[in-house]
């Protein structure tokens, strides 16, 4: 039976599932509100859906909020309140927790910003994508280039001094030196955190079923290198795949899930990982996904899965992988409670292929590795699912 030699961390991920318009390239849970928002109940639905899975975390304390979404920052600051207050009268909260809130642009002002800080929001993730009026309506973003600096000026005004930035490259029409400029420009707020990934072209999207034109291959892996050593040369510091930040100022929620934590998803269409550390057994739960549904009590049901040993590899190598140091290699055992014997040999075969360093007490991406970074992360796939 698994073992479990240390508590492991618990992070609680709150849904927001609805947007102004829903963007072509997300496939995201995310429904367009085409009137009011029902807050008052969705905030009740919310607390007595946190009820119902309180004994799963055993009075664990939360070491990490996110609201993310969808469009967290169309709620008021009187419905974030009451979400915060209602955690905090059911759940221990770490002495320094981070609470994070998404927000787009085009749907803040000064007041709101200034409310989300008084409900006790202490960092922002800015959802900015480009700085470029022409590539934000190819995105089909609500915002333009003006909302989006306005938006950083306003969240400092309130007084949010930890917060990302987002922009993506590899979108339509986009050159190296537009991808440089938006970092440039990103990079003068000098943000703590920013967050810098590419446009990827997924299923159940609308960009899946009208592909635009996108950079080509060559010039989205030239486009990365000098996007990397601008972002670089800024003094921020890479520690996954597309997240830098100033020293200690690294998103805890989002470490948390690449290190194999725990985290408790609320809401329409979140989803769950609880390890429960006297049977070694994890488990995954996915709420339903649309917001009419979860606002029925007889609808919000969310059926438990546990994971296999197989599953339970594959997932925490798919993680830990994204980080650029690497993990300790005995955090396998803290957070899988199988010994690290089962995966040796994989270990081995990756050492072998040159995708990982030759290093016995740490799991790191070499450099190779690190640039064909699917191919290493295949290597772990259950042997049902690998080809």
């Amino acid at each position: 039976m698994p073992i479990f030699t240390e508590n492991l961390p618990l992070s609680l991920y709150i849904h927001i599932p609805w947007c102004v318009r829903k963007c072509p390239y997300c496939d995201f849970n995310s429904h367009e509100a085409r009137s009011s928002l029902p807050e008052a109940d969705y905030v009740n639905a919310l607390l007595q859906e946190l009820d119902a899975h309180l004994p799963l975390v055993h009075g664990r304390p939360l070491t990490s909020i996110f609201f993310g979404g969808g469009t967290p920052s169309l709620l008021s600051g009187n419905a974030i309140e009451q979400i915060l207050e209602g955690i905090s009268k059911r759940m221990a909260l770490n002495p320094q927790i981070e609470i994070t809130l998404e927000a787009n642009p085009g749907t803040i002002d000064q007041a709101r910003f200034n409310d989300f800080h008084r409900a006790g929001i202490n960092r922002l993730s800015l959802g900015i994508q480009s700085l470029q009026n022409d590539k934000l309506k190819k995105l089909g973003r609500i915002h333009d280039r003006d909302h989006a600096l306005r938006a950083i000026s306003c969240a400092l005004s309130a007084g949010f001094t930890n917060f990302n930035l987002d922009l993506m490259y590899g979108l339509p029409d986009q050159t190296i030196e537009d991808a440089l400029q938006d970092i440039d420009t990103a990079l003068a707020f000098h943000p703590p955190h920013f967050s810098w990934y590419q446009l990827t072209i997924e299923p159940n999207t609308l960009f899946y079923h009208q592909p635009p034109v996108l950079p080509h291959d060559d010039m989205l892996w030239e486009m990365q290198l000098a996007g990397q050593q601008r972002i670089a040369a800024s003094g921020l510091q890479q520690y996954e795949v597309s997240a830098y930040a100033q020293p200690q100022k690294a998103c805890a929620h989002n470490l948390n899930y690449w290190t194999f934590g725990d985290y408790l998803g609320i809401g329409a269409g979140s989803h769950s990982k609880i390890t429960d550390p006297e049977t070694g057994k994890v488990v995954r739960f996915s709420q339903v996904r649309h917001p009419k549904d979860y606002l029925n009590p007889a609808k919000r049901l969310a059926p438990f899965k546990t994971v296999s040993m197989e599953d339970l590899i594959f997932e925490f190598m798919l993680n830990v992988l994204r980080l650029t140091h690497g993990i300790p290699a005995s955090l396998f055992t803290l957070r899988t409670g199988l010994p690290l014997s089962v995966i040796e040999p994989l270990l081995a075969q990756a050492k072998e292929k040159g995708l990982l360093l030759d290093d016995s007490e740490n799991i790191v991406a070499s450099t190779l590795g690190k640039q064909f970074l699917n191919d290493l992360i295949t290597l772990f796939l259950p042997k049902t699912q690998a080809k």
